[in-house]
This record gives structure tokens, sequence and C-alpha cells, in this order.
């Protein structure tokens, strides 16, 4: 699902964004002409892999989001929220989708039964 930046309204409109197996959904608005703010919750299910044996296994999602949306280079202050930079003022909820989806991926996963598996593990220091 695409928007254009300028398009969108100052009260608050609901959106559904599906993307392979999860599903975005949520309000957005502008809080002001460069900044919109977005509230949503990310739920499906994704495959990730184990760090330890490397066997695939699908973790379901649940996740709260709540970032904002900076048409071009963010030159605001400082800011607790995420802020994601719109290319072209366009806002793009599958490339957004994606992106989480990546970074959900990335992070380290240990599979059931590498968990119940009581055998040391080789250590670094």
């Amino acid at each position: 699902m695409e928007i254009e930046f300028r398009k969108v309204p100052t009260t608050p409109k609901e959106f559904s964004n599906d993307f392979a197996s999860v599903k975005l959904e949520g309000t957005f608005c502008k809080m002001s002409p460069t900044l919109i703010k977005v509230d949503a919750s990310l739920t499906g299910f994704t495959s990730v892999q184990c760090i330890r044996c490397g066997e695939e296994e699908n973790i379901n999602l649940d996740e709260k989001l709540n970032f904002l949306l900076s048409d071009g280079i963010f030159k605001g202050n400082e800011s607790d929220d995420l802020i994601i930079e719109v290319e072209n003022g366009i806002i793009d909820f599958d490339e957004i989708c994606e992106s989480e989806l990546s970074s959900l991926e990335s992070d380290y996963h240990i599979c059931t039964s590498c968990l119940d598996d009581n055998e040391e593990i080789e250590k670094e220091f």
C-alpha cells in the first residue's frame, strides 16, 4: 500500500496492509507538514534461523509499532520515537513491513529443541 505524504489527513486514519505472512494495521495522521505519526501492530508469523543449529523455525508476531515518518531528511530536535525518512514523498507500507521483518529475522533466535538441550556451548572470550 502506498500513499502520498501530502495526502495524509490531520485526523487519524485507519489502515491495514498485508505483506507476505504478516499484517500491519493501525492508524496514521499528520502531526506537522513534514511529520506523520503511525501507531500500528504487526501480526502474523515469519521464519527465523536458529543461531545454534541453523534450523528454521516459525515465530508468531504480535508487535506494537509506534514511529514517525519524515518527509525527507529529519531536521528536528532529538526525539524518543523511531523516525523513518520517506523518499520521494511516497509512504510505502510494504517497504516498512519488509524492513521490520528483516530486522526481526536478523536478531538472534534459539529454537525450542536447542533451548531444551543442556549441552555446553563453546564460548569465545
